[in-house]
């Protein structure tokens, strides 16, 4: 299994990222933490009848346990997956440039939902828990010719669903009205969320970080927080 290892900088704990996407990692430096990156290498094939939610929080809780043996006891793991649900249907990275524009036509105009799991594990005696978001996202009417020149880019054949909602050049979501940073991979206020006693608490302010880099103002960051809601 390759590692691919990002050395930030140490505390009295080591944080550490299981994930090799450069979104997740650039998403979660907004919260000051000192932390490592390690790549977890798992096997993203849906399982027969998984639902989406069971789909990615097993996802997450793989790649978080994928790196607790290469972690030292005093690390706290943080797994993450994304994927695009259209109904029931999950989404996953396109195959080809054909499959990414079967996805965007099938996604086009309509009303979908993206499932992000969270999985929070401490190194040291394997304590585990998890978190979801599901966020709607309504999609614009794009043409076939903006299809057509944003699969030209390679951007989508790396994504779920085969779009990043950040693209400033495609701009797929006709608006938004949930969590932004999970949409990209990463919901930042259900990782604070986890329990004290993992000991994660942020240097920075998070939800207002996360919102002058995302330019969006969110309007459910406090219900999460809260608790009030999944997402």
């Amino acid at each position: 299994m390759k590692r691919d290892c990002v050395r930030i900088s140490r505390v009295n704990y080591k944080l550490i990222l299981a994930s090799n996407s450069p979104r997740r990692r650039q998403l979660f430096a907004l919260g000051g933490w000192d932390f490592d990156v390690i790549a977890a290498d798992v096997d993203e094939t849906p399982l027969p009848n998984e639902s989406p939610r069971e789909y990615v929080l097993r996802l997450a809780k793989a790649k978080a346990l994928a790196v607790q043996p290469r972690a030292e006891s005093d690390a706290v793991i943080i797994g993450s997956d994304t994927t695009v649900v259209d109904g029931n249907e999950i989404l996953g990275k396109p195959v080809d440039e054909a499959d990414a524009e079967r996805m965007l036509k099938q996604l086009r105009g309509r009303t979908h939902q993206v499932y992000t799991g969270i999985a929070t594990c401490r190194a040291g005696d394997s304590k585990l828990t998890t978190g979801l978001s599901i966020t709607d996202v309504p999609m614009r009417n794009y043409s076939d010719e903006e299809i057509a020149a944003y699969i030209r880019t390679g951007d989508p054949m790396d994504k779920a669903g085969a779009y990043a909602i950040q693209h400033a050049g495609f701009q797929p979501a006709a608006s938004m009205s949930g969590c932004f940073a999970s949409v990209m991979g990463l919901p930042l206020c259900h990782i604070l969320r986890a329990p004290r006693e993992f000991d994660i608490a942020p240097a920075v302010d998070v939800p207002s970080a996360c919102q002058t880099f995302l330019k969006y103002q969110c309007p459910v960051s406090s219900a999460i927080l809260l608790g009030e809601l999944v997402s």
